[in-house]
């Protein structure tokens, strides 16, 4: 409750206590006289009562004594005492019937203002029943005057969020102006030197083509240089030949990868404390047994796995707080982290040395993913936007506006034109990096902490806030599986989980310490992994299906695997 709604609910409360109180005061103040009024007219009608039965006692004596006097019984001529009593009661008779008179007119005048008094006592109830009425309208007004408020303060929440979005986009294409221009000015730079070299080396040619005595000297020297330019290019090419780096798991052909069936582990190969605080990302390399991790520490650490030992291969520093994601380039040579001090950084692995800091969003950064080639970055952000950047000129080059915080994103085509995107309002985006709003979002249950694609790009694994994870289908956008299981909490915001390189089976991680793996054709929990002692944060595949690697929020890191 807002300030205001608290303000105008003390005034509602203090208007209703008055306004009883003035209804008690003046209903105890005409209760009151009206309390007199039959007091006083029941004591008239027991005083009328008493004088009847008075006046009817005088009467039945009197006719007895003139009954008695008829008779003769009595002397009344001879009894002055008599005489006197009767005439005594005759007076009190004559005042008795005065006394009524009085009696029934003032029972007359009491009536008579009984009726005004309940006439304008029904007045005032009509009145009253008008103020309740006007009481309940009122209310009713001011329960639409709140609800006018709370949308008037909806919109202006949603008019700041677009002109924060507005701004961001001016900032953003006022810096590509920027490099545009400063971009050109070097074009023009390179175009005035390219000229002017060309000018010399014309020069240099006539002078040459002048100092030679013969045509025939003149040829012997041209050839001369083909020959050094031939020698050059051959070079060249051996060198090429020798180049043996091994090619990429991701750039393999479907045959190839159905050959690599996924061995889903049962046991700990080997399990070790990473990290000096909670561990939130872990990703193989694409190459060799290389792990990295990220965490509380600000550092993306690697690990060298083999024959069930750790090996540290070096720390990657720069990052002023927690990092929330890594991803390797398709090579195996980059490295990507991305941070809550609202930056993504790109290191080398071969000299550990941090190549490039991108900074731009305004809030923790929570997923930054390589887009199609390793010169292009995209990163998401609790600021609601997504930002592609371009390592070679280390600049934003487009800023997309999702509207809610970015949980995760993938890039589901080689050449990074489509990506997808997980946010906290329950959808999941997709984006055409051709175009600039999303299309055909989909609506889950819960909030989507992580999202994985599958290694032929047809289908998109979605770990979601109630606890389960949802197949989604790329070529019909369709959700065709679910999955969750007795014991299966989802424990964070940024929980990840994973296929296997073969994409039978997908992992993730659970709030009580479990590692829970799926088998998709059956829907059935191929077999729950235990071993860590808290929540786990992140999974993650080798390429070639013979490890799983988990990490938890107490420092640890365990990659389970039959083999040695």
């Amino acid at each position: 409750m807002t300030s205001n709604e608290g303000g105008v609910a003390r005034e509602d409360i203090n208007w209703r206590k008055d306004l009883i109180s003035q209804l008690r005061e003046r209903n105890r103040s005409q209760t009151n006289c009206f309390a007199d009024l039959i007091s006083l007219h029941n004591r008239l009608f027991e005083s009328a009562n008493t004088l009847r039965n008075t006046n009817m006692q005088l009467t039945i004596a009197n006719e007895t004594l003139r009954r008695e006097v008829a008779n003769g019984s009595i002397g009344i001529g001879g009894n002055p005492d008599l005489e006197a009593r009767l005439l005594k009661q005759a007076e009190e008779l004559a005042m008795l019937h005065k006394r009524k008179g009085e009696h029934t007119q003032q029972i007359v005048d009491l009536n008579n203002k009984l009726q005004e008094i309940t006439k304008e006592l029904q007045a005032k109830e009509i009145s009253l029943a008008e103020s309740s009425e006007a009481n309940a309208n009122l209310r009713l007004e001011i329960t639409k005057c709140l609800g006018r408020e709370k949308e008037t303060e909806s919109i202006n929440q949603m008019l700041k969020d677009e002109h924060q979005a507005l701004q961001l986009a001016f900032a953003s294409l006022e810096e590509k102006l920027r490099k545009t221009q400063e971009e050109n000015r070097q074009l023009i730079e390179r175009l005035i030197k390219y000229k002017a070299r060309d000018a010399e080396k014309m020069n240099e040619e006539n002078d040459n083509f002048l100092s030679f005595t013969s045509p025939t000297t003149f040829l012997m020297h041209t050839l001369s240089k083909f020959g050094k330019r031939q020698a050059k290019m051959q070079k060249e090419l051996e060198d090429a030949a020798r180049d043996t780096r091994p090619v990429s798991p991701d750039r393999l052909s479907l045959k190839e990868v159905a050959g690599l069936p996924t061995a889903v582990p049962t046991k700990v190969s080997v399990t070790f404390s990473a990290h000096e605080g909670e561990v939130y990302a872990v990703k193989w390399s694409p190459s060799d047994r290389i792990l990295a991790t990220g965490g509380a520490d600000r550092k993306v650490k690697l690990w060298n796995i083999t024959k069930g030992t750790s090996e540290s291969k070096g720390i990657l520093v720069g990052s002023n707080a927690g990092v929330m994601s890594v991803d390797f380039d398709s090579t195996g040579t980059l490295i990507l982290g991305a941070s809550n001090d609202y930056a993504s950084r790109v290191w080398t692995v071969s000299d550990l040395r941090l190549k490039h800091t991108l900074t731009g969003h305004c809030a923790k950064v929570m997923a930054a993913k390589f887009l199609g080639e390793p010169s292009k970055v995209v990163t998401g952000s609790y600021d609601r936007t997504l930002k592609i950047w371009d390592l070679r000129s280390k600049a934003c080059i487009e800023t997309k506006f999702a509207g809610s915080s970015c949980n995760d994103l993938v890039t589901s085509d080689g050449a990074g034109s489509t990506i997808i995107s997980g946010h906290f309002d329950q959808r999941i985006r997709f984006w055409d990096t051709r175009a600039e709003s999303s299309s055909n979002d989909i609506l889950l249950e819960g909030k989507v902490t992580s999202l994985d694609l599958s290694r032929d790009a047809n289908y998109l694994l979605s770990c979601v806030r109630d606890d389960t994870l949802k197949l989604i289908d790329l070529r019909m956008k369709k959700i065709v599986g679910s999955f969750s299981a007795d014991g299966f909490k989802v424990g964070f915001d940024w929980t990840r989980a994973a296929f296997s390189p073969d994409g039978q089976y997908i992992a993730v991680g659970s709030a009580d310490g479990s590692v829970f793996i799926w088998t998709i054709a059956t829907n059935m929990i191929e077999t729950i992994l235990k071993e860590h002692t808290a929540a786990v944060t992140a999974v993650s595949w080798h390429p070639h299906g013979t490890y799983l690697a988990s990490v938890d929020r107490a420092k640890t890191v365990t990659v389970w695997g039959d083999h040695v």
